[in-house]
């Protein structure tokens, strides 16, 4: 047990760290090669509510590539246990060594893959021309099969690599999916990510991320998963020493490099530790932030053009109303921080 807290805490400090180093070197070379979007949110938008609370100069001027601190923090934290794990090779080495293959491995893959791809994205918008640049629809609708795709190869080593079959649903029992394991986790990935629209306002991703990740940190311990407590954990670092340079005014953006990989790789854990079904609870400020993106949609088809907010995501809606943006970003952590205690609550009693 001993053990097992120093291999969850030591590198989760030594992530924190690496971020809070990694950044300085990293913000020069996001401002010297101006790594922020051409076009702003607001250019072309006629609803004066978005107008009153974005006038887009903020968005011309601050990089959107800060989730590479993230990721970056993450393998290089990974590495260097793995690395201790080799040239020093005894006992404890081996043991605070998080880097396995039926734990952590599909998840550092997701988080890279995902990053990746994310900061193409990131590039696209920031060096790109056309409408791919100004992320229109098309172009969303892109990502959505790219999600699809990298969700499609997990699903795929879930069920023949790990013979995942069945999950467990709280108070009731596993319930066996057999092949259909694939595309539902195809689903809830997308579902995950769909819930990026929650970096908008500084700081309100970054906080909302690390009680998650934090979350299932300890869900991983609970399931004695030792791996995955830990490399969740590491990721919660990360996110944190990222979030001491975004609350506002935000030295940078996490921007896609940071959502894709973060959103998918949340889908993974839930998977990896047998909590899905606990998931919607303890990512319960994504779910809400998706979901008043959904019911906006419908609702202006359904109605005439007639919203159900003042503006979606949610947060933006709080702001239209008059909420300032440190209040909402304030009250999404706590309710974070709540209901990823619950969630915890619900995976460990529920077994």
């Amino acid at each position: 047990m001993y053990l097992d807290l120093i291999k969850i805490f030591v590198p989760t400090t030594v992530a924190f760290f690496l971020g809070l180093f990694l950044t300085p070197v990293a913000t020069h070379f996001f401002y010297k090669y101006k790594m922020w979007k051409k076009y702003s949110r607001s250019t072309g938008v006629t609803n004066y509510d978005f107008q009153k609370i974005n006038d887009g100069k903020e968005e011309l001027k601050t990089p959107r590539v800060g989730g590479i601190i993230i990721w970056v923090s993450v393998l290089t934290t990974v590495l260097i246990f793995y690395l201790v794990s080799i040239i020093f090779p005894s006992d404890n080495s081996f043991k605070i060594n998080f880097l396995s293959r039926n734990q952590t491995l599909i998840p550092l893959f997701t988080l890279l893959i995902g990053s990746l791809v994310g900061l193409w994205d990131d590039f696209i918008q920031i060096y790109g021309t056309g409408k791919f640049a100004r992320d229109d629809k098309s172009w969303r609708k892109w990502k959505v099969i790219i999600v699809t795709f990298i969700s499609l190869l997990i699903g795929i080593w879930f069920f023949y690599k790990l013979d995942m079959t069945s999950l467990h649903i709280p108070f009731f029992g596993d319930i066996n999916f057999g092949i259909l394991i694939i595309p539902f986790f195809i689903i809830v990935a997308l579902a995950t990510f769909s819930g990026g629209v929650i970096d908008g306002i500084d700081g309100l991703s970054g906080g909302v991320l690390a009680s998650i990740f934090a979350a299932y940190a300890t869900i991983g311990y609970a399931n004695n998963q030792i791996d995955i407590a830990a490399f969740s954990a590491v990721i919660t670092g990360a996110i944190l020493a990222f979030l001491w340079f975004n609350i506002p005014p935000a030295r940078f953006y996490m921007g896609e490099t940071g959502i894709m990989g973060l959103t998918i790789t949340l889908a993974t854990l839930a998977f990896l530790t047998d909590s899905v079904f606990i998931l919607p609870i303890v990512a319960l400020p994504l779910v809400l932030t998706s979901l008043s993106v959904i019911l906006q949609f419908i609702s202006k088809k359904m109605r005439n053009g007639k919203r159900l907010f003042k503006l979606a995501p949610l947060h933006h809606h709080f702001e239209a109303i008059g909420w300032s943006s440190y209040k909402v970003t304030m009250r999404f952590w706590i309710l974070s921080i709540i209901f990823a205690i619950i969630g915890i609550i619900l995976a460990i009693v529920s077994r």
